[in-house]
């Protein structure tokens, strides 16, 4: 299939097809149109419809592929083009228009919801390569690659992704969800006995949560660089009740390296021996965790489109 050069290749992840989600694709489409965007539009039919589109555009031509969504979405279509048989994976631009709520990865691009802006920014095609992090595990029958460019998080971090999707049923609003979650993990303190390798270091013992950041890691990873080839990594141990209030509200303020229950390193791999009975997460999708897990940065595989 021979693709113009210019020609966008759209996807759009509806969710549940409410009249207030038709009616913001409708006004994108409308302002692409009104740009003169040449683009094709594939829509999403369910979980993984978009990481297979994102690889069929690859395979098929597209050198400029746009995701409408967030976190999870943008992971989709990274693990797509990374997954694909495309030539020169890391020509491929990736286009951001932010959409719902869970959008990290292009907050830290200082990306906001205002779909205008984002289509102008990726109009002016200002482009450049960032790192991608893959994580390798066992998923109990074959051995398994998954890619992510915001954060892999193991315990707490996992256990709010984990508690959201399943309240999420019940509130079927998606914030709300998320204060539940963290409402209930506030008072749990689960603590997961684990055993992690960083830069030839062995961490063992009881940890909170465990944060390996390529992006900031919803504030975890504050330092993190995206396009520096080196991942960033947070290990809290055991926080005291007034402790946790203390490093909430510095998460908040982007300050949580600093609280003293807090360990930082960088490094370019990680070795996950044990987290018993940890979740774990990659982009806030849940992953079937079959320990030792290995985490470690590819530097350069992908082009972002970035704001001017």
């Amino acid at each position: 299939m021979s693709v113009e050069p210019d020609k966008w290749g759209v996807i759009y992840n509806p969710k549940a097809g409410t009249r207030k989600v038709k009616k913001r694709w409708k006004e994108i489409k409308e302002y692409m149109d009104s740009k003169n965007v040449a683009y094709d539009y594939v829509q999403s039919e369910g979980f993984g419809s978009v990481e297979r589109l994102a690889g069929i555009l690859s395979n098929n031509g597209y050198r400029t592929i746009v995701v409408v969504g967030g976190d999870g979405a943008l992971n989709d279509v990274i693990n797509g083009i990374m997954n694909s048989n495309a030539l020169n994976k890391s020509d491929i631009a990736i286009g951001i228009i932010p959409n719902g709520i869970g959008n990290d990865f292009a907050r830290y691009w200082e990306l906001n919801l205002e779909y205008k802006e984002a289509v102008d920014w990726i109009i002016n095609n200002r482009r450049k390569k960032i790192d991608v992090g893959y994580c390798n595990f066992y998923d109990g029958t074959q051995h398994i690659r998954r890619y992510f460019l915001n954060a892999v998080n193991i315990g707490l971090g996992a256990r709010i992704v984990k508690i959201t999707d399943q309240t999420k049923r019940f509130w079927g609003v998606k914030f709300l969800s998320y204060l539940a979650a963290l409402f209930l993990l506030f008072f749990e303190r689960k603590l997961y006995r684990t055993h992690i390798k960083i830069n030839d270091e062995h961490i063992r013992g009881r940890v909170m949560t465990v944060c390996v950041g390529n992006a900031s890691g919803y504030g975890q990873t504050p330092s993190a660089v995206p396009y520096n080839g080196w991942l960033d990594v947070s290990v809290i141990h055991r926080p005291e009740l007034l402790q946790v209030i203390a490093g909430l509200w510095m998460l908040i303020q982007g300050r949580i390296l600093n609280h003293k229950t807090v360990k930082s390193y960088r490094t370019k791999r990680v070795r996950v021996l044990r987290a018993r009975n940890a979740s774990v997460d990659l982009d806030g999708r849940l992953l079937p965790k079959h320990f030792p897990i290995d985490i470690g940065i590819i530097p350069e595989a992908i082009t972002l489109i970035i704001p001017n």
